[in-house]
C-alpha cells in the first residue's frame, strides 16, 4: 500500500477527533460560556450541519481542481475553523466556528477515497479505502481520549488548538506524501458533477448508507445508559467501553475492506446481516457486564465493516463524478447519526425500556438490508440491458457500412 495512505489517515485522524470530541466536553464548555448543557448539545448539531452542506457543495465547486491542492486546502479550512473554536469569546461565536469545522469533512474523505483508490490496483481499492478509515476509528480509541483529558486538565480551548496541530501535521504529511497530479480528468463542472446524482443505483447506495448506519446510532447514542442501567456498569468505566468500541471498530473496518476487495456486495450484506445480529441480542447481552463489553466490541465490528463497501459502491455507481458521490456518501453518514439518534430517542421516550433504541435499530438495519436488496435486483436487471445496448453498438458501423456499399 503507498505511504501516501498514512497522509490520509492523518487527515481522518484529526477530524474524527474534532467530531466526538466534543461529547466529552460538554459540561466543560457550558460552565465557561455560562449556557446550559442541552444548549452547548446544539455544538454537536452545528458541526454535522457543516458536513451535510459542505460534503457535496465543497466536492462539486473544486470538481476542476487538482485532488491534492484540494485535499490540502480542505484541511486548512479545518485548521482555521478549530482555532477559531479554541479562540470563540462566546456561544454564538462557537457554533460558527463548529459549522466551519465541519464543512471540510465530508469532502476530505470523499476526495480522499477517489486518490485512495486511484493509486492501487483494482483489487485493492477497499483496502485502500479501509486504511484512510483507519484513522478515523482510531480516533476513537486514542485521540478522543486523549483530547477529553486535555480538554478537562488544560481547559476546552487547548484541546481544539491540539486539534490544530494534528491539522497542520496532516498538511504537512499530505504536501510531501500524496503525488501531484492535474484536474479531474472526469471533471464535468458544477453541472455536469450534479448531473451525475440523478442515478438510481446512486440514491439506492446513499440510502443503504442511512438506514445502515442509522441502526448504528440508534443504539450507540444512549450506550452509555445502557452500560449503567442495564449492564451495571460506573459510570467511570464508560470511557473504556467506548474505546472497546473504538477497537472494534477498527478491527471490522480492517476486516470489511480486505474481504470488499472480493465480495463487495457480499461483505455488505454480511456486514449489515451481522448488525441485525447484534442489535437483537443488545436486551439480553446486556444483563451482565462482561457480555455487555462483548456487545459493545461486536456492535464496532459489524457496523464498520460495511464502511469501505459502502463508500466503495457509491463511488462505483457514480463513476463520472466519484468525488461528489463520495462526499455525498459522508453526507448520508452524518444523516445517520442524526436520523438514528433521533428514533433510538423516541423508542426511549415511548417507554419501551433502556434497552429499546437497540431495537430501533434493527428496524433499521433491516430496512438497509431491503435498500441494498432493492440495489441489487436494480443491478441485475440494467445489466442485461446494458449489455444488449453494447451489442447492437458494435453492429452498428458493419451495418451501416454495408448500406453504405
Amino acid at each position: 500500500m503507498p505511504l501516501a495512505l498514512l497522509a490520509l489517515a492523518v487527515g481522518a485522524f484529526g477530524i474524527g477527533t474534532t467530531e466526538f470530541v466534543m461529547m466529552g466536553l460538554l459540561p466543560d464548555v457550558a460552565d465557561d460560556l455560562n449556557i446550559s448543557i442541552p444548549g452547548a448539545g446544539h455544538l454537536v448539531s452545528a458541526y454535522a450541519l457543516g458536513v451535510v452542506i459542505g460534503a457535496p457543495l465543497l466536492a462539486a465547486v473544486t470538481a476542476r481542481m487538482s485532488r491534492r491542492t484540494v485535499l490540502i486546502g480542505l484541511m486548512g479550512l479545518f485548521v482555521v475553523g478549530n482555532a477559531l473554536s479554541a479562540l470563540a469569546p462566546d456561544n454564538g461565536w462557537l457554533l460558527a466556528a463548529r459549522f466551519l469545522s465541519g464543512l471540510p469533512h465530508g469532502a476530505f474523505f470523499g476526495v480522499g477515497a477517489v486518490v485512495a483508490t486511484n493509486m492501487v490496483a483494482p483489487e485493492r481499492k477497499a483496502r485502500s479505502v479501509s486504511l484512510m478509515f483507519l484513522g478515523l476509528t482510531i480516533a476513537n480509541v486514542l485521540g478522543v481520549p486523549a483530547a477529553t483529558l486535555m480538554g478537562q486538565n488544560l481547559g476546552w480551548r487547548a484541546t481544539f488548538l491540539g486539534v490544530s496541530a494534528i491539522g497542520l501535521a496532516a498538511i504537512a504529511a499530505l504536501a510531501f506524501l500524496i503525488p501531484h497530479d492535474h484536474e479531474h480528468t472526469t471533471a464535468q463542472g458544477l453541472r455536469g458533477e450534479l448531473a451525475a446524482l440523478r442515478s438510481l443505483p446512486v440514491w439506492l447506495s446513499l440510502g443503504t448508507t442511512v438506514a445502515g448506519f442509522g441502526a448504528l446510532f440508534a443504539a450507540y447514542s444512549y450506550i452509555t445508559p445502557m452500560l449503567t442501567d442495564a449492564a451495571g456498569y460506573a459510570d467511570a468505566s464508560v470511557t473504556l467501553l467506548l474505546a472497546l468500541f473504538g477497537v472494534g471498530a477498527t478491527a471490522g473496518n480492517l476486516l470489511g475492506g480486505r474481504l470488499a476487495d472480493h465480495s463487495l456486495r457480499g461483505t455488505l450484506f454480511g456486514g449489515l446481516t451481522s448488525l441485525v445480529a447484534v442489535l437483537a441480542l443488545f436486551p439480553l447481552l446486556m444483563r451482565t457486564e462482561l457480555t455487555a463489553a462483548v456487545a459493545v466490541i461486536v456492535l464496532g465490528m459489524a457496523a464498520f465493516a460495511t464502511g469501505s463497501p459502502l463508500q466503495l459502491m457509491v463511488m462505483e455507481k457514480a463513476s463520472s463524478a466519484p468525488s461528489l458521490a463520495s462526499s455525498a456518501n459522508q453526507a448520508a453518514f452524518n444523516l445517520a447519526n442524526a436520523g438514528g439518534a433521533w428514533i433510538g430517542g423516541l423508542a426511549l421516550a415511548a417507554g419501551f425500556g433502556v434497552t429499546s433504541p437497540a431495537l430501533a435499530g434493527v428496524a433499521l438495519a433491516v430496512l438497509g438490508l431491503a435498500v441494498a436488496s432493492l440495489a441489487y435486483a436494480v443491478d441485475r436487471r440494467r445489466a442485461p440491458a446494458a449489455g444488449r445496448e453494447r451489442i447492437v453498438a458494435s453492429h452498428v458501423p458493419q451495418e451501416a457500412e454495408a448500406v453504405h456499399n
